[in-house]
């Protein structure tokens, strides 16, 4: 995974870039947390153009950080999601 901050627009985007499952979810999900905490952004951007497989730990990452985003007074969005 790598991140990008906007500091403009005030805007983190995180390009997922691995599988996501059980073991790698609380990996991500530290390290996505630690960043919405330190930047604050008002929008959080989740591009997932390069995940090649999420089980139902990933929804449990989405849903997480979609609160926490709300929780500071931002908002989400998931781009490239595959069908």
């Amino acid at each position: 995974m790598t991140s990008s901050y906007a500091k403009e627009t005030r805007t983190l985007t995180f390009k997922l870039t691995e599988e996501i499952d059980q073991h790698t979810a609380d990996q991500i999900r530290r390290r996505m947390d630690d960043e919405i905490e330190r930047f604050i952004p008002r929008k959080v951007i989740l591009d997932c153009s390069n995940i090649s497989f999420m089980d139902s730990s990933a929804i449990g990452l989405v849903l997480g950080r979609y609160k926490l985003a709300k929780m500071i007074g931002g908002n989400m969005v998931i781009e490239n999601v595959d069908k």
